[in-house]
């Protein structure tokens, strides 16, 4: 009597990027829908007029509906895979590509520790004296 209930499931696929690594992805998503379109002067009693939604020409515009179903069953973070390791912080070489990757770099506050490590132990033991 109030209107027009609209309920269903919604599928489809979004396309992305995943988080970590920058790949296309492509995952399905579903939701479901179910929404009441009040006619125009029919607002049922105890209901706020700002959470309803009124039909505007005999006419049902499912836009705002399905933006407000899909959005929260897209995933928060995509990934291509569980376990995948992202890019390299310096290079930004694709770890799953390469999973032996590194770089010799120090820490140039930890400079001087790494010459004395690099120092053979008689010279150590010479500077100690």
């Amino acid at each position: 009597m109030e209107g027009i209930l609209v309920s269903g499931t919604i599928s489809g696929s979004a396309e992305g990027e995943c988080v970590r690594c920058l790949e296309p992805l492509g995952q399905p998503v579903e939701a479901d829908l179910q929404e009441l379109y009040v006619y125009p002067g029919r607002t049922p009693e105890g209901e706020d007029e700002d959470e309803l939604r009124e039909l505007q020409d005999e006419l049902i515009d499912l836009e705002p509906v399905l933006y407000d179903s899909l959005v929260p069953a897209l995933p928060f973070q995509p990934v291509c895979r569980d376990d995948c390791p992202g890019l390299c912080s310096e290079c930004g070489a694709r770890l799953a590509d390469d999973p032996a990757h590194t770089h010799e770099s120090t820490d140039p506050r930890w400079a001087e520790l790494q010459s004395l490590l690099t120092q053979s132990p008689t010279q150590n033991e010479s500077e100690e004296k």
